[in-house]
């Protein structure tokens, strides 16, 4: 039986969240603990208005969830470590009418130690099968979903340093890691981009996920970081993605500009529109308070017509190492 990942702008049944419970971030105060709170609700109460959306809640937050979220959002009471859905979720695969939800390993990104926990995590993706009662397929690989992005048409996006990196599969040869991926998620064309955006191999980050540097936008186009700023670290990954995605693939690329703001009070930035989440009629965009957020939203009314584009403030996203595609999992209609 094949199954194949459907494209993020494919219909969806709903959209799959997980309560960030504890804030880990540097500067964690009741303060940041609340704007965080805060963030991962507003982008459920975005995303509501579009489509259903299920948040995964431990037993001891739910009075906590329920007081940020739309009465709208449906909670499902679940053990859970982190709230990044996209990572330890599910990523749902179809073979016609068939749903199916393919389990990854997960080791917190790479198994890091200090701040990330993962026991919990690596069953979320199992409880949801059973939860929707589809079948489970288990992988032997370690990956996660923000590390992956499919056109629906047999092309894959990938990094380097994180299918590859020894954190994750030691032991891995390159043609394994297409093997398992291409047999899980019914693609025939693995892209591999050398490495994601600079703060990502920092504290909370993820080494590399190609979801902050580029993502397809339909079947033959492909949307790109672009630092433009020669002074950031990120002006020569943006350069470098570029200019691979021109010798491996014949796609129309289509740059993003990166939010003008460089630093924060911990160094460079990795702010990027890129990592935005494509719902039912909708674009939910990463905000940064930026003068590039209006051209990031008319480039992106550009190539998702028809699509309202909404725009939530995703730096206390950020802060803990991601962003709106991060803590949001689709599942298919």
């Amino acid at each position: 039986m094949t199954w194949v990942m459907p494209a993020e702008w494919q219909p969806h049944e709903r959209t799959w969240m997980a309560w960030m419970e504890e804030d880990y971030s540097t500067d964690a105060n009741p303060e940041s603990a609340e704007l965080m709170h805060l963030t991962w609700a507003r982008v459920a109460n975005t995303i509501v208005n579009f489509e259903p959306v299920t948040m995964l809640v431990s037993q001891e937050h739910e009075v906590e969830a329920r007081s940020y979220l739309d009465q709208r959002v449906e909670i499902l009471i679940t053990d859970i470590d982190d709230g990044w859905m996209r990572d330890s979720g599910p990523t749902f695969v179809k073979n016609g009418e068939s749903l199916a939800a393919v389990d990854w390993i997960f080791n917190g990104w790479g198994n890091q130690g200090g701040w990330a926990n993962w026991e919990k995590d690596d069953a979320v993706a199992s409880h949801v099968a059973s939860t929707l009662g589809v079948p489970s397929i288990r992988s032997s690989l370690v990956n996660e979903g923000g590390g992956i992005h499919v056109n629906g048409a047999g092309a894959l996006l990938v990094t380097e340093t994180v299918q590859l990196g020894q954190e994750r599969n030691p032991g891995w040869s390159r043609n394994e890691v297409e093997e398992e991926l291409n047999s899980k998620l019914g693609t025939n064309q693995v892209i591999w981009i050398r490495r994601g955006l600079t703060r990502d191999y920092e504290d909370f980050g993820t080494k590399g996920h190609v979801d902050i540097v580029a993502c397809f936008a339909d079947e033959s186009t492909i949307l790109f970081h672009d630092q433009q700023d020669e002074t950031h670290p990120d002006f020569s990954v943006s350069h470098e993605v570029k200019r691979t995605l021109e010798e491996t693939t014949d796609f129309k690329l289509v740059g993003v500009p990166a939010p003008k703001t460089l630093r924060d009070e911990h160094g460079f930035v990795d702010y990027s529109y890129i990592n935005h989440y494509i719902c039912n009629g909708a674009v939910i965009l990463c905000a940064f308070d930026d003068e590039n957020d209006a051209v990031a939203k008319r480039i992106l009314e550009g190539v998702y017509p028809g699509r309202e584009i909404v725009l939530v403030d995703a730096r206390p996203l950020f802060a803990r190492g991601g962003g709106i595609h991060c803590i949001t999992q689709q599942q298919p209609a």
